[in-house]
């Protein structure tokens, strides 16, 4: 233990004699170690960023959604006109899945109303759907004020709505909405409650469900029905489209994440049976592409990580290149150290002691540098969005198991390349090194 701390002094002694040489030969490392860290946080932030936004659709979900077919798309704009396209899920179909997976924990539908919302001389396309008391439970939906829909609202069909939080500041920025009226149509609904701001909606989320669910207005499904039937019509630009669609979406929550895919595969083989080809019904799994992220999110995070590596191989090549310049500019005081009584061990100690300290220096430095860049740029990157209005996403995570193998590695370059130089003193003979000048 003696020997040990002799060996760590007298090798901080010669790295402080040449201060300068050793601060430029630690840089490899520190910007190593800090390089690896702040690429896995980022990798690890921009990982979690995308589970977030799958997770808050509801792992246990999924998501049955009418699509316009290819050959409805491909329509002329005469036979848009003069005819309306029936096309995606039915009433039946809800049916079919409700006694096929009857273990569902809830089963719910949406139905797309009216054309426009309006209040006074406000107008906007609508994002209406008429949906059950169940939405919220399986969409992960929050009511920011009021309440959201009740069967009793259901069964008496009563004309009233849920609104989201960007309806809620587009059409009254200044009033509580709660209590008043909003136009779907011709149709009035009173507000009685406000869903709380969805934040993932421009993101994954947002796109898997196919539009900014903080526009939404959501009523009784029933009043849907009989107020505005199947046939919806969105008129823009001097154009409209016409469709008839019983049912838009289905949200199905599976009991448990273990019965998802299984769920999932049964609810494809029956809306195969009804819907050959899929072409107007699509099913989303967020379970399937959240393991996926995962997958993708591991992949990218080891090619970063070894990307940032080579800057710690840069490092340790340093390393080795200094102390092998260390060991000719030395050669005389390993002489006479060999002269009075060192020992091969006692040289290579010396040498390994000097590179490993200069390693682990380096690499604690590399540490506050990296977690310090990471928690920086997670704070600064919010204010380049605002400055620039970029739409590039990015977060950054710490991990433990980063700084620890980054640490764990740095201390391992300097053991490892300087293990060489450190041979290559201790074979020096004794009457040769004392000769040299």
């Amino acid at each position: 233990m003696i020997f040990l701390l002799d060996m760590i002094k007298l090798g901080l002694a010669n790295l402080r004699r040449h201060m300068l040489r050793s601060v430029l030969t630690a840089l490899g490392i520190i910007f190593g170690v800090g390089a690896v860290i702040l690429m896995v946080s980022v990798g690890e932030g921009s990982k979690q960023q995308a589970l977030d936004r799958i997770e808050r659709l509801g792992a246990k979900n999924i998501i049955i959604r009418s699509q316009r077919p290819p050959e409805s798309a491909e329509a002329g704009g005469a036979s848009q006109r003069s005819r309306s396209i029936r096309y995606g899920l039915t009433r039946t179909d809800l049916e079919v899945l409700q006694a096929n997976l009857g273990g569902a924990e809830a089963i719910v539908p949406l139905k797309e109303a009216g054309g426009n919302i309006l209040r006074d001389n406000l107008r906007q396309t609508s994002q209406t759907m008429g949906t059950t008391p169940d939405l919220p439970q399986v969409a992960n939906l929050r009511i920011a004020r009021g309440r959201y829909l009740t069967q009793a609202d259901l069964d008496s069909q009563e004309l009233v709505a849920v609104i989201g939080a960007e309806v809620a500041r587009t059409f009254y920025p200044f009033d509580d909405p709660l209590e008043h009226t909003i136009r779907v149509d011709s149709k009035s609904m009173r507000i009685i409650g406000v869903l709380a701001p969805v934040g993932y909606a421009a993101g994954a989320g947002g796109a898997l469900v196919g539009r900014d669910l903080n526009m939404d207005v959501h009523i009784p499904i029933t009043t849907a029905r009989t107020l505005f039937g199947d046939r919806v019509v969105r008129r823009t630009s001097g154009a409209f489209q016409s469709s008839e669609v019983q049912i838009s979406e289905i949200y199905i929550a599976a009991p448990t994440r273990d019965d998802v895919l299984t769920y999932a595969a049964v609810a494809r083989r029956v809306l195969e049976a009804r819907h050959p080809g899929l072409t107007d019904v699509s099913v989303f799994v967020p379970y399937e592409l959240l393991e996926s992220a995962r997958r993708d999110a591991l992949t990218w995070q080891m090619v970063l990580t070894v990307i940032a590596s080579i800057s710690l191989l840069v490092g340790g090549i340093g390393i080795m290149n200094i102390m092998l310049a260390s060991v000719t500019e030395r050669t005389r005081e390993i002489g006479v150290r060999r002269a009075l009584g060192a020992t091969r061990r006692h040289i290579t100690a010396q040498f390994l002691v000097e590179t490993s300290v200069l390693s682990l220096l380096g690499g604690v430095v590399g540490v506050v540098l990296g977690v310090g860049s990471s928690v920086g740029l997670d704070r600064v990157w919010p204010l380049v969005v605002q400055q620039f209005g970029t739409s590039i996403e990015l977060a950054t995570r710490v991990t433990g198991w980063s700084v620890m193998l980054a640490f764990a590695v740095a201390a391992m370059t300097g053991l490892i390349f300087g293990i060489y130089p450190a041979m290559i003193a201790a074979r020096q003979d004794p009457i040769v090194a004392l000769r040299h000048d």
